[in-house]
């Protein structure tokens, strides 16, 4: 038997090894792939081998991105069941590298969020390059070391991380903008905590206006329209902020041709823009949604997993529009600083805004692709079913509070990570779920209750038996009574024995895996020192082997 039990743990070993480095294997041939078309590309430009090499660091980054930071779009919706990991990689993979190709919009800032002054480099391009390639180098291998603890870490903080500490090394600790790493510092507690409440406030109203009913049908029927065009509404206005600014005047000039559509031309679309045709398109799917569940010739079921069902669809396309936002906004940042080397290299000079070819955007593109395809699996299951166990209308609730904190802070000039948002909804259905249960139960409260008056009878009981035994001449009906006594103050006992374990078991029900959080939140609150303190080691690295 313990033959047959190694021979098995040994198939499954040689399984995994093999398994691991077919994706070694992959990640390698894009990576060499990347180098070498930068390398053939770019001939005749001096430093040409070194845009190579930061081509291929862009590569490995894009790849560690796929892996780590796209988990959180469409992790909760894996967890939740409404769609398999494989359907999750495959509507992953093609939003995000469409978000990133069409709308990740032809110039990038070079500098994430004017974290550094570039001025302090006086024009010599040589530190900024090497300063630039240090910050993409520890920001991946932040990224992947993250990917490793599956520790879901935000992207944009790395890559803040990594050029703040390239920058100090370059020019000293007065090139940072120290205003700005606060705001950045506030976001770990902003993102999470604000997407922790919008998460478990439209939680908490769908289980109070369909799920709490006694009949469910009749009420999903009612809300589910109602949720379903809100979260149409949100999604819109997010996209169009943030994943659609970057080319902005070219869908104006577009909608423009459209009879009874008249758009002011601007750089970017305003709120009121965005929410004008979030309204639109939230009418239009209110009555579609409506019509489907009044039509439906199947029979819904009175039941919570019959509610969850419905939720499904919308789930599917929120994983896909996150992605396509994602990989709009988020993609073209992370490779900033390779369309900066790209740039400095080209140019020979040092720039805050940077022109982004094809080519850059494609290894992003691509790159996240692979790594997601290769990698991200491991994370996903993190983000989906490990923290807390998530179904369509958690997953649904987490999807809403990524678009709504995102509108909110953007309005309000907030700094937010949407890794951190994502996975603080995570958290904020799961301790909901402990708050409710708490509630639910109302036990705690009613059983110490219950302690209190059956511990009052016992006494009684006791004092009874007591006064009973004392007395010498007893009749049959008090001997009677004593043996009443003895299996009274025995059940009375029990009861409270009983009771007492009950408020144990309910105190001790935890719906969010604690090591869980305490990992996440550490991983967050090092990202910037670990990632800055790497870049530093890095920079030197580089200046010493190219002096």
């Amino acid at each position: 038997m313990e033959i047959q039990t190694m021979k098995k743990l040994e198939k499954e070993a040689l399984k995994k090894s093999r398994t691991d480095f077919t994706r070694l294997g992959f990640a390698l041939f894009f990576m060499i792939g990347v180098l070498a078309f930068s390398f053939l590309s770019n001939g005749g430009i001096p430093n040409n081998m070194f845009l190579a090499v930061a081509a291929l660091v862009g590569a490995y980054m894009a790849m560690n991105i796929g892996a780590n930071d796209v988990a959180n779009n469409v992790g909760p919706a894996v967890g939740s069941k409404a769609m398999t990991m494989t359907m999750a990689i495959v509507i992953a993979v093609i939003f995000e590298a469409s978000g990133a190709l069409i709308a990740g919009g032809e110039v990038v800032k070079t500098i994430k969020k004017g974290i550094i002054d570039i001025s302090a480099f006086g024009g010599n391009a040589d530190p900024f390059i090497w300063a630039m390639m240090a910050a993409l180098l520890a920001a991946a291998l932040w990224l992947n070391f993250a990917t490793m603890m599956r520790a879901p870490v935000s992207t944009t903080h790395s890559i803040v991380g990594g050029v703040m500490g390239a920058g100090i090394a370059a020019a000293g600790f007065s090139i940072v903008s120290w205003t700005t790493m606060a705001k950045i510092a506030a976001s770990w507690v902003i993102s999470p905590v604000l997407g922790g409440l919008i998460a478990a406030a439209f939680l908490y109203s769908i289980k109070k206006s369909i799920v709490f009913k006694e009949d469910k049908v009749k009420a999903a029927k009612t809300y589910v329209p109602i949720f379903v065009s809100i979260m149409a509404l949100a999604f819109v206005t997010y996209l169009t902020l943030k994943g659609l600014k970057k080319i902005w005047p070219e869908i104006v000039e577009m909608l423009n041709f459209i009879p009874f559509i008249s758009l002011e031309m601007t750089k970017k679309p305003s709120l009121l823009t965005a929410l004008t045709l979030g309204f639109v398109v939230a009418l239009a799917v209110y009555f579609i949604v409506r019509n489907r569940l009044n039509s439906d010739k199947k029979e819904l079921a009175n039941s919570r997993e019959s509610v969850n069902t419905l939720f499904t669809i919308p789930l599917i396309f929120a994983a896909a529009l996150l992605s396509f936002a994602h990989g709009a906004n988020d993609v073209a940042n992370a490779i900033g600083p390779l369309a900066a080397i790209n740039d400095a290299v080209v140019n020979g000079g040092i720039s805050s805004k940077a022109s982004i070819p094809l080519w850059v955007m494609g290894v992003g593109a691509i790159g996240i692709a692979i790594g997601l395809a290769l990698y991200g699996p491991a994370l996903i299951r993190t983000v989906g079913s490990e923290i807390t166990e998530l179904n369509q209308i958690r997953a649904f609730s987490i999807a809403m509070a990524a678009s709504i904190t995102v509108i909110i802070a953007s309005q309000l000039g907030l700094p937010v990570s949407s890794t951190h948002i994502a996975i603080g909804g995570v958290f904020g259905v799961g301790f909901l779920r402990e708050y409710l249960h708490l509630n639910d139960t109302t036990t705690i409260e009613e059983d110490k209750e219950t302690i209190k008056d059956e511990k009052s009878t016992l006494n009684a009981y006791k004092a009874e038996l007591k006064k009973l035994e004392a007395k010498s001449d007893k009749d049959a009906v008090e001997y009677e009574r004593v043996v009443q006594l003895y299996k009274f103050i025995s059940d009375e006992e029990k009861l409270i024995r009983t009771t007492k374990k009950h408020i144990k078991q309910t105190k001790k029900v935890e719906y969010v895996k604690r090591d869980a959080v305490k990992k996440i939140i550490a991983a967050w609150i090092i990202t910037v020192p670990a990632a800055a303190t790497l870049s530093a080691i890095l920079f030197y690295m580089i200046r010493g082997i190219m002096v």
